[in-house]
């Protein structure tokens, strides 16, 4: 039997790119599903994601770094000090009410990494390191030592991992197999003719009986006007930030300065304090 797996990442709430994505991995025969994590925000998707990736029978769900932040963010107290905490909080809370029961614990219980056995191979799962869902320590520019790292488990014949957002086909010191299917809702890349390219990233890992056969880099055009109109109806926060991301793919997570500004005109700060008072 060949397989052709789908390795879906890093949608961040575009559910305008992640419908696109479906459709073309439809098309081209896929046989299975991999979501790899970061599902939700800063844009407005919530509960449509979970329906488009129950709908194509999503097989591994992998729990990303920003479902860590939404999580923290509806049931812990936020620092309000940090103008990132309050951005996150501010959209975390904007698609909560869109969210059922079963999504929040969907969320909770999805793994930061697992394993899977495919025609006798043995595949690593993860959103970033096996252990940690978070930092830069696998962007595509680091060193070897840190890629290595993906195979803590000296057993896996190939790793998959998602969360920089890059499109990449690597190996370890060993020569096991490295891949990153790059982003749906956020593709990345700091030379500038590069980053003009905002089409949804994804890949399809082909296996036949034999082993490892293909890895197939898809690039999804999709109406990123359509996503924007869908975010201004939500009345999504930081709506300017979200048309940004969309049409030059720049984003502003970590701009402190930038968010305070923003977060002090429109009062998030303020609304996200009294949430926890």
């Amino acid at each position: 039997m060949k397989h052709k797996i789908a390795l879906l990442a890093d949608v961040h709430g575009n559910t305008t790119a992640l419908q696109a994505v479906i459709e073309d991995s439809i098309e081209q025969g896929t046989t299975a599903y991999w979501f790899l994590g970061d599902l939700l925000l800063p844009g407005p998707g919530s509960s449509d994601l979970f329906k488009l990736l129950k709908q194509v029978h999503t097989d591994v769900y992998i729990r990303g770094n920003w479902e860590d932040y939404f999580l923290h963010s509806i049931s812990e107290e936020i620092d309000i000090t940090d103008p990132t905490a309050i951005y996150l909080a501010t959209l975390a809370h904007h698609i909560y009410p869109n969210m059922t029961l079963q999504d929040i614990q969907a969320l909770k219980s999805w793994p930061i990494s697992t394993v899977k056995e495919v025609s006798g191979l043995k595949i690593g799962i993860s959103h970033n390191l096996p252990c940690h869902n978070n930092g830069d320590f696998l962007f595509p520019t680091t060193k070897q030592k840190n890629f290595d790292a993906l195979f803590t488990d000296n057993t896996l014949d190939i790793a998959v991992y998602a969360h920089v957002h890059h499109p990449m086909l690597r190996y370890s010191s060993q020569e096991q197999l490295i891949i990153n299917p790059g982003s749906i809702g956020q593709p990345l890349c700091s030379w500038p003719p590069l980053q003009m390219d905002l089409r949804a990233q994804y890949a399809i890992l082909e296996i036949d009986a034999y082993g490892y056969t293909h890895i197939d880099f898809r690039k999804v055009d999709y109406d990123r006007q359509k996503e924007l109109l869908i975010a201004q109806k939500s009345r999504l926060p930081y709506i300017d930030l979200y048309q940004e991301i969309l049409q030059v793919g720049i984003r502003h997570t970590h701009d402190k300065e930038l968010l305070e500004e923003i977060n002090d005109y429109y009062g998030y700060k303020k609304r996200v304090s009294r949430m926890f008072t």
